[in-house]
């Protein structure tokens, strides 16, 4: 048993087996990656109802043991090749397994440094597992001496599906040590460079319109400015520390960073990264309850950005029901209340399918605006913006230039034309706030309207009270299609509740089932509404 031959055997046979099981974690990966490699996060996926990831593994295993049971059996008369010829199904299984998963996760994986030592931790994990199955069951065969047990004795491998997900969790929770400590140096080294820049920093917060607002700044102050700004959705310290690190700063003469929160803490960490002269509150919503619990920890932690921005810096606030409760007057910043009603802001708003018009309140003084973007949290996100600029002094006729000229936001209440109907990309959107505006929009066009949507989430406590919000809003339309297990019932109950008709109702398991379906119903002049594509985490 404990020849050298035998423990090569038994190296070969469980590294073998290791390295064809961590093929089927790459969906796994990708869910924890879209979690931000945080355990708790990436558990409740694997838990949620409606998830089929343990099923697809037992049932993996399931087939591997009864094949290999089958195999060991019927090949007896080949003597010891018999236990080689049971290990077949292994990988037969394996592949028809990843093939069936190659297109599961709507958001790719990316094959970062992080994702790749996780990737060698299961595999290590995989390993050690795999060989003391083979050693166990090879002692079990041994020591019984029946024939049919040493045919037999890498049938336990077959359940070593059913323990992926624990182990690549595992393996997360033994990298994070590491990464932790290489992202403190990696943000400490960008805190030092952005300290030494001599560009003026401006923090985004808030819980929604964050992205939005970065992008419209940074096209006024480009006007007369060099900015550089974080891309995409890059708000966490590692995402800013990575677009500090890749930007001339020296050439610079602002640096927009939007900042994003999930936890208490964060924001405090991200405004000591920074250091920002200035800074935006878009406005605060139920965003986020689900980690802060209530929507006054949320303000809250939105708020510090105030307290890290450095004394005689604008600070340009979105009034809100929340945030009209915040002491700006206590704080030694240049506070710009920006909000109908206030000397900042957007008033007689007009709303249509081509875009909206506004009279643009710039310290008082009121100028007609037109702009193609669309909805009434675009203007909100234009007027804060527009308010940053002129205060940082843009004049007044190139904001107004640059608001006319402003591009749409990918992803964000995007209007695209497919063949005679018009699409609404409003994917990014995951707020309460941003999805009551986006439906005003939708019912402005003419033809049928239709929507797309898995429910919001991250809302906590309010989660089902918000989708049952949501569902009553998407009454009256001509096609709902609720996609997923995620929040579609209480979406369900509240479209029903405020008179949907059910026949115009339609629950699908994925988007690309959805898809098909509009494929076959959509005619010319129909517009059709994506609201809020979640990741694989959530779905």
């Amino acid at each position: 048993m404990f020849t050298l031959t035998a423990i090569v055997e038994y190296i070969v046979v469980a590294l073998a087996a290791a390295l064809l099981y961590a093929l089927c974690t790459r969906r796994l990966l990708g869910a924890l990656q879209q979690g931000g490699y945080e355990g708790r996060a990436y558990a409740r996926w694997t838990h949620r109802k409606g998830n089929m990831v343990y099923s697809r593994y037992i049932l993996l295993a399931f087939l591997i043991a009864l094949a290999s049971l089958v195999f060991g059996i019927c090949f007896t008369f080949a003597g010891d090749w018999a236990a080689y010829i049971a290990l077949v199904p292994i990988p037969g299984f394996v592949a028809v397994y990843c093939v069936s998963e190659r297109r599961a996760l709507k958001v790719p994986l990316r094959c970062t440094r992080r994702a790749g030592r996780i990737s060698a931790l299961n595999a290590l994990l995989l390993f050690i597992v795999c060989f003391a199955l083979v050693l166990a069951a090879n002692a079990a065969a041994f020591y019984a001496g029946a024939e049919i047990v040493a045919h037999l004795r890498y049938l336990p491998l077959a359940v070593v599906p059913i323990l992926l997900p624990v182990l690549l969790r595992l393996a997360a929770a033994l990298e994070r040590p590491y990464a932790t400590a290489r992202n403190r140096k990696y943000v400490a080294a960008a805190r030092e460079k952005l300290a030494s820049a001599p560009c003026k920093k401006i923090g985004i917060t808030g819980s929604f319109g964050k992205t939005s607002v970065k992008n419209f700044l940074a096209a006024l102050l480009s006007e007369r400015y060099t900015v550089v700004a974080t891309p995409a959705s890059y708000n966490t310290p590692v995402g800013i520390a990575k677009a500090a690190e890749g930007a001339d700063l020296s050439a610079a003469d602002f640096f927009l960073a939007e900042m994003g929160a999930r936890r208490a803490g964060d924001i405090e960490e991200l405004a000591s990264l920074v250091a920002p002269d200035h800074c935006i509150l878009t406005g605060v919503c139920p965003q986020h309850v689900e980690t802060f619990g209530s929507v006054e920890a949320v303000l809250a932690e939105k708020a510090k950005l105030l307290s890290g921005t450095k004394a005689g810096g604008f600070a340009a606030v979105g009034m809100d029901e929340n945030t009209r409760g915040l002491d700006l007057a206590a704080l030694p910043l240049q506070c710009i209340r920006v909000g109908e009603g206030e000397a900042f802001g957007a008033r007689n708003i007009r709303l249509s399918a081509e875009g909206a018009e506004f009279e643009l309140m710039l310290g008082g003084e009121g100028t007609e605006v037109r702009t193609r973007l669309l909805g009434r949290h675009s203007v909100h996100d234009l007027a804060l913006a527009a308010a940053m600029a002129h205060c940082l002094g843009i004049p007044r006729e190139e904001i107004v230039r640059g608001i006319a000229q402003m591009g749409y936001v990918p992803h964000r209440l995007q209007p695209i034309e497919s063949g005679g109907v018009t699409v609404l990309d409003d994917a990014y959107n995951a707020n309460v706030e941003g999805a009551a505006c986006a439906l005003e929009v939708l019912r402005l066009f003419a033809g049928r309207k239709f929507a797309v949507t898995p429910g919001i989430v991250e809302l906590g406590i309010l989660e089902e009270r918000e989708n049952r919000l949501l569902g009553e809003r998407l009454a009256g339309l001509d096609g709902v299609v609720l996609v997923g297990e995620t929040l579609v019932l209480p979406v369900k109950e509240g479209y029903l509740a405020a008179g949907g008709d059910p026949e115009k109702l339609h629950i699908l398991p994925t988007l690309e089932k959805a898809q098909a379906l509009l494929a076959e119903v959509l005619q010319d002049g129909d517009t059709v509404l994506f609201l809020n594509d979640l990741p694989d985490i959530y779905s």
